[in-house]
């Protein structure tokens, strides 16, 4: 009888292959309250990665990480009724404390926006205070009916830009300039993810928010996921929280605010940009292992030809790790690490270590060839940003194949259940997108005729980027 697969595969259930995998792999695991998740350590090294990398932008762009608290008064959140509004049926609201009821809930942080300008009022006095420009890296807790590990979860991880200007235009820049030079370039880059640069309609817009930019991404089974966000918010929480600075010309002004964040979804996006029948494919920039070393067996020449090996590799700048673990077979090693996506094996036996080669194995590329061992350390950056390239070529060509022009509501509908659709958002209309809504199809994002962001909602020429979403 042929042995059972590993994973659930893709074709036959999408969301148990994406089950299995998180399980398998050792990402996660569902938490004791529903909705909730514990980070296995492999997971969290990926989350580890994404956090370095994402905070390295994010200063470059001049923010600076401060950190806000847990609990937010609930009266803080009626302030700004658009905001309280959008986020009322996910609120965790506590209501006792040190066995006596509160004299006033508190509403555990679903966002920040609210309690942020309540100390930016207070920082923030002359023309000279700004830009003021702040991030901190936080948990969030947002009630969620249909939780999924790291894609929704009632307490997940991320990082929440703010940000106050003197001016609608710098706001406005800035928020751009972290949609393209923070969010897009990590995760093309880095992540190696193909994704979709647009505006989102005022239906799918952020709560409180003037203007949502989003990125989004196509994952393996043709849904959208939006993976991160960056808010024009006016001075609508100025005004609710009275954050006003005095102009050079003596004058008293509302800021111009902005929001923008990234979220332990990034992992479960990974997972199902990338994620194959066989496991994980983690780009080889991110990934914590970039290479892993196995010894076949546990002879003497062979583990001294690993350790020898890892150490040289290590020196040469790339993250490798040693397997040497030969109390477990290793059919059952090289599974787990296959598994676990990481871009490349070298499998060393005694016939390897006689011949002086290794097995070079390849999780993106899918090749296995012999190699010689002292040629690795020549030849394994150029593998490795050969194989990055090659995650995002291949995300890119299922979105351009699994996304079509089309004319009419009925038609990007059909298409939403196989991929993605493009209509003209003048066809569509605010009407048309209500109707899409109805059917569990949403406007993704509007992008301009040539793919750019569009400056506004009715710009002639938009596209409305229609799909089934998570």
């Amino acid at each position: 009888m042929a042995k059972a697969p590993v994973l659930t595969p893709q074709a036959a259930d999408f969301p148990r292959w994406y089950q299995d995998l998180v399980s398998k792999a050792e990402l996660a695991d569902n938490g004791p309250v529903r909705g909730t998740m514990v980070i296995r350590p492999y997971g969290y090294g990926l989350w580890e990665r994404m956090q370095q990398e994402v905070d390295a932008r994010i200063k470059r762009a001049g923010a600076q990480n401060a950190y806000f608290p847990l609990f937010i008064p609930q009266s803080y959140l009626t302030k700004e009724a658009e905001h309280v509004e959008g986020f009322a049926p996910e609120l965790a609201v506590v209501t006792h404390g040190g066995g006596k009821e509160l004299e006033e809930p508190v509403v555990v942080r679903p966002t920040s926006e609210t309690i942020v300008n309540d100390y930016f009022s207070k920082w923030v006095q002359s023309y000279r205070d700004l830009p003021l420009l702040i991030n901190q890296w936080a948990n969030v807790v947002r009630w969620e009916l249909r939780p999924r590990v790291f894609l929704r979860t009632t307490e997940f991880l991320w990082q929440e830009g703010h940000t106050a200007h003197a001016t609608y235009e710098d706001a406005r820049d800035y928020a751009a300039h972290i949609h393209q030079e923070v969010y897009a370039d990590f995760l093309e880059n880095v992540l190696a993810m193909d994704v979709v640069p647009g505006r989102k309609t005022v239906r799918e817009r952020f709560a409180g928010a003037i203007n949502t930019l989003t990125l989004e991404g196509m994952m393996g089974d043709g849904k959208a996921l939006q993976l991160t966000t960056s808010h024009e918010l006016g001075q609508n929480f100025a005004k609710a929280f009275d954050t006003r600075y005095l102009s050079k010309d003596g004058r008293e002004e509302y800021v111009w605010q902005t929001s923008w964040g990234s979220t332990t979804r990034m992992v479960g996006a990974l997972v199902m940009m990338h994620g194959d029948d066989d496991g994980l494919r983690i780009p080889p920039r991110l990934a914590p292992v970039q290479v892993v070393i196995v010894a076949v067996k546990g002879d003497d020449a062979v583990l001294d030809t690993v350790r020898g090996l890892g150490d040289r590799l290590k020196t040469a700048g790339i993250r490798a790790h040693v397997d040497d673990r030969t109390d477990t077979p290793f059919g059952r090693r090289a599974v787990d690490w296959e598994l676990k996506g990481v871009p490349v094996r070298i499998e060393v036996g005694p016939r390897d270590v006689e011949n002086g080669t290794a097995v070079l194995v390849r999780r993106v590329a899918g090749t296995k060839e012999p190699t010689p061992i002292g040629a690795l350390s020549e030849i394994l950056p150029t593998v490795l940003e050969d194989d990055q390239a090659l995650l995002l070529a291949q995300a890119r060509k299922r979105r351009d194949d699994r996304t079509v022009d089309v004319t009419t509501g009925e038609e990007a509908a059909e298409a939403a259940s196989t991929g993605w659709a493009r209509i003209p958002w003048e066809t569509l209309g605010v009407e048309g997108e209500a109707k899409l809504a109805e059917q569990g199809v949403t406007v993704r994002c509007l992008v301009a005729a040539d793919g750019s962001v569009p400056e506004s909602d009715d710009q002639p020429g938009n596209i409305a980027v229609v799909a089934r979403a998570y």
